[in-house]
């Protein structure tokens, strides 16, 4: 009724994403007017905060500030694309790299969240052969 179906499709398309996690992107796009996918992804929570000072270097961590719901459902989604052909040499990579399984799964679940902003921002279909 509020005329996002075509919105919502266009992030459902997006492999591993279904619709209700589709629907939460959305909804998330619309509540800001974000400049680029980095304001987006931090919108989610799913930046990382950086602890350096000087010669120290802490421990970086997600900052968790936005909605943990729809952190939740894109870590689900990653966790469908992972499996997928499209998006398995991707998490692969990382993985590759000894990076741990939640660490890859979260760089996935941003990877996700920056491609569907692009989908909404520029009113395009998903094509996966631009991804890589």
């Amino acid at each position: 009724a509020a005329g996002l179906q075509t919105q919502v499709q266009r992030c459902d398309a997006i492999d591993g994403v279904g619709e209700l996690t589709a629907t939460a992107l959305v909804m998330a796009f619309l509540r800001g007017d974000f400049s680029n996918s980095d304001a987006f992804v931090a919108f989610l929570g799913l930046d990382v905060r950086v602890r350096d000072s000087g010669k120290l270097t802490g421990k970086r961590k997600l900052t968790k500030q936005g909605d943990t719901e729809v952190r939740r459902l894109l870590h689900c989604a990653a966790m469908s694309a992972s499996r997928h052909p499209v998006w398995r040499a991707f998490y692969q990579r990382y993985r590759d790299r000894g990076l741990h399984t939640t660490q890859a799964l979260v760089i996935l679940a941003r990877k996700i969240a920056r491609t569907a902003f692009a989908l909404m921002k520029q009113q395009q279909e998903y094509c996966p052969a631009k991804l890589f």
